[in-house]
């Protein structure tokens, strides 16, 4: 962890989100420890992106808190804007300048807070550094692969060290091993910085393992918060079991009865008895 990196808390109360006579968010409550990697998984149109914009602050809750740091920054009476959050985003879309270099590209978020330039060279080599671009620090944007410049985007993001790191399926555009190296890249860098990260997605695979927890969603609604092991091994419902489990899981219809303290399931005749308790 890089001394002087900042932590962050988030915690969202019963945070509800409409658009017009649409709820695309329904009563969401949930913590985000500091120094924790937590993803929001689930299909499209679940909520999870609008919920990573209310904590950006590129959406407004209908109801609900959102604090940041046990400061509130959305709720009825107060809105804090993205720009005083101290907050690092990346995008689905790679959004770096065409016409900056890579090394203006990260130093950008400095060079607006007019940092003095040996400050700007410092964090900017730093970062560059950690994301594995020192040698493409002048280059442009186009003579560099997707994941080239999605590491740009995650450059930028970190370089003013900020308490929060939201990122919105920034692996979508990528080929299938880009994907894989992508991943391992920003877990290790999250180890590695300590900063408290957000990630949405809608991939069962990326979820389970690159998050300390995971936050499965379904129609605006939480249906489970576990680490992945655990959800693999106990989901809560049949939706769960589904969007976490194999392609080729199969469901079978069973009476589950009690006798004494012990449980079983009968499934057409053959009855399996339950553990009492999940070791």
């Amino acid at each position: 962890k890089k001394e002087g990196c900042p932590l962050s808390s988030v915690t969202v109360k019963n945070v509800q989100k409409s658009f017009g006579d649409t709820q695309v968010l329904r009563d969401f409550s949930q913590e985000f420890g500091d120094g924790e990697f937590v993803t929001l998984l689930g299909p499209s149109g679940c909520g999870k992106t609008t919920m990573l914009r209310m904590i950006a602050g590129f959406e407004k809750p209908t109801a609900g808190e959102i604090s940041i740091d046990g400061k509130v920054v959305s709720s009825e009476k107060t809105f804090v804007p993205p720009e005083k959050r101290d907050i690092g985003m990346v995008f689905q879309s790679y959004a770096v300048w065409p016409h900056m270099t890579v090394f203006d590209n990260v130093a950008y978020p400095l060079k607006i807070k007019k940092m003095d330039k040996a400050a700007i060279k410092q964090k900017v080599d730093w970062i560059l550094e950690a994301v594995h671009l020192s040698q493409y620090a002048n280059r442009i944007p186009s003579q560099l692969s997707g994941g080239q410049q999605q590491r740009v985007a995650l450059g930028r993001a970190l370089v003013a060290e900020p308490k929060l790191l939201l990122l919105d399926e920034p692996l979508s555009n990528l080929d299938a091993k880009l994907r894989v190296d992508m991943r391992r890249e920003i877990v290790d860098l999250q180890r590695r910085l300590g900063t408290t990260t957000i990630y949405v997605t809608h991939d069962q695979t990326e979820a389970m393992t690159m998050g300390d927890r995971i936050v499965v969603m379904k129609d605006g609604l939480i249906q489970q918060v576990d680490t992945p092991q655990n959800l693999y091994d106990y989901p809560c419902n049949i939706f769960v079991a589904g969007f976490i489990g194999s392609p080729q899981m199969n469901f079978l219809d069973g009476t589950l009865q009690k006798s004494g303290d012990q449980y079983t399931v009968d499934l057409a005749g053959t009855t399996i008895p339950l553990p009492q308790e999940k070791t």
